[in-house]
Order: structure tokens, then C-alpha cells, then sequence
């Protein structure tokens, strides 16, 4: 496993002082690179520990209506991982200690060349990867390349994964385990049922040192408040990120105040006491 960098020095932080992660997620070249990066601005003004900065696919499968028509608007925009890259070199510039981490799929990686990707990803100060489509019985020569360059390998997992399954995906896991909150895709909810909470719950117990961060449909302080409260260390935002740059209302500076606030009463409600475990040690 890669030693620990930004991520896991955030999440040692966070522990420290009893409060929870909160992790954006932005789609790079949606609406345009300047302000992709403008977004990331806001974000971190708001209180955003970590990004995700999402490569544009052609077909997101684990997303749902919203990332996948940002996905689809940043392509016909001519956006292509370079643009990606360019932009964490300058959120990394800004921001020296922000984790960041790359979200796309497995293509993108095969494209390129997984030793190749990985090292020009390293150069642009990112921290780690989320990829929905690499499943861990295919994932070796991915990981052993990120290990290699002591960057994060995260994986994802779901409310049904049998115990032996996690184990085998906790086994690849660095950075933090990604717990899918529902059952099916990515997009903003009104409520959730109660097998999510005793999917955190289970993910926690089996996730050890490992920091649990819940994602797919959170949209809402209080649905941050259930997962912490359910035992996550993180919350993963990103539909209700894009649908506020979706409707622009009254111009860019509006959207960017208001994606600000928004980030600033999600990151309020991920400051709770983790209940015990002030001094857990999330070394991996």
C-alpha cells in the first residue's frame, strides 16, 4: 500500500478535532475549464476538504441524469483528460494541502496506459483515483502502478456487498473505502432507506483503520448528518453541486455565491463529534 499523503493527513485532521470529511465532486470542462476551476474556488471557500475532479466519459454508467449530462455537455465542449489534468496542476498551485482525486472510468486509463496515466496524474499533484468500473479481480496492475507513485487506490462498494466481497475490495482499498448509498446510480435524493444506515454501520465496522466515505444521491445537511450519524467519516456531494451550475439564475457570480453557501451548510453538518473515535488512527 502507497504511505499516506494528502488524504489520509486530512482525515487524521478531521478526526482529531471530531469532525467528518466532506468531499465534492465536479465534472472538468462543465460548463468550461474557467469555471470548473472557479467552482473548485467556491467549494473550498465553503469548507470542502477534498475533491473529486471528474474526467468526462462517454458513458458514465454508475452516474445518473445529472453527471451524465455534464459528462456529455464538457465532450461536445472538446474537453479530454489533459484538460483535466491542467486543471488540478492549477487547483494545486492554489490550494498546496487540498487532496485531490481524479473520478472517471477504466477506458480513460486504458487509453492512455495505466503506468503512463498514473505517473501524469502524480505530476499534477493529485492524490488518488476513483474509478466506478474497475472491478478488484482486474485491478492489479492499477493498483500496484498507484502504489508505486503512493497514490490512493479508492474503491466503491454497496448496500449488498457480501462480507467476503468487502473484505476482497477493502484488501485494494487505500485512501477511503466508497460506500454507494443506495441501490442504483449517482443523483440527488429526497430521503434515504433504512438499509442504508446499517450498510454504513456494517461498512464501518469492516473498514478498520480504513476512513468510510458515503456518496451517490446526498444532497442535503441533514442527509450528511444521517451518514455521520450512522458512523461515515466522509460524505461524497456531487449531483446537487452540478444541478446549482445548471441553472446559472442571475450569472456566474450568483451560482458561485450560492454553491459556496451550499458547501458551507454541508461542511456545518459534518462537524459533529465522532462519537469515540476522536483518536482513531487512520494509517494505513
Amino acid at each position: 500500500m502507497p504511505r499516506q499523503n494528502r488524504i489520509g493527513t486530512k482525515f487524521e485532521t478531521l478526526a482529531k478535532k471530531g469532525e467528518g470529511a466532506l468531499i465534492c465532486y465536479v465534472v472538468a470542462g462543465y460548463p468550461d475549464i474557467k469555471t470548473s476551476e472557479c467552482v473548485i474556488d467556491s467549494l473550498v471557500a465553503g469548507g470542502a476538504d477534498m475533491i473529486e475532479i471528474g474526467i468526462p466519459f462517454s458513458d458514465p454508467i454508475a452516474d445518473g441524469r445529472t453527471i451524465q449530462a455534464a459528462c456529455n455537455y464538457a465532450l461536445e465542449k472538446g474537453t479530454i483528460p489533459e484538460d483535466a489534468m491542467r486543471l488540478a496542476r492549477n487547483i494545486r498551485k492554489k490550494y498546496p494541502g487540498l487532496p485531490l482525486l481524479f473520478m472517471t472510468y477504466s477506458n480513460i486509463l486504458l487509453r492512455t496506459g495505466v503506468d503512463e496515466f498514473v505517473e501524469k496524474s502524480k505530476n499534477c499533484g493529485v492524490d488518488g483515483f476513483i474509478i466506478p468500473d474497475m472491478p478488484v479481480d482486474e485491478a492489479q496492475s492499477y493498483v500496484a502502478a498507484a502504489s508505486q507513485q503512493d497514490l490512493m487506490t479508492v474503491f466503491l462498494a454497496s448496500p449488498n456487498t457480501s462480507p467476503e466481497r468487502l473484505s476482497s475490495i477493502l484488501a485494494c482499498t487505500s485512501g477511503f473505502l466508497y460506500l454507494v448509498s443506495v441501490f442504483g446510480i449517482t443523483g440527488a435524493r429526497k430521503s434515504f432507506e433504512d438499509y442504508t444506515r446499517v450498510a454504513v454501520k456494517n461498512a464501518r465496522m469492516a473498514a478498520g483503520k480504513i476512513p468510510l466515505a458515503v456518496g451517490f444521491g446526498i444532497s442535503t445537511p441533514d442527509h450528511a448528518r444521517y451518514m455521520m450519524a450512522a458512523g461515515a467519516d466522509a460524505v461524497i456531494v456531487g449531483s446537487a453541486i452540478l444541478d446549482r451550475i445548471a441553472i446559472m439564475g442571475r450569472g456566474k457570480a450568483d451560482m458561485l455565491h450560492k454553491i459556496e453557501k451550499f458547501a458551507r451548510s454541508m461542511k456545518k453538518a459534518c462537524r459533529r463529534q465522532l462519537a469515540g473515535r476522536q483518536s482513531t488512527s487512520f494509517h494505513n
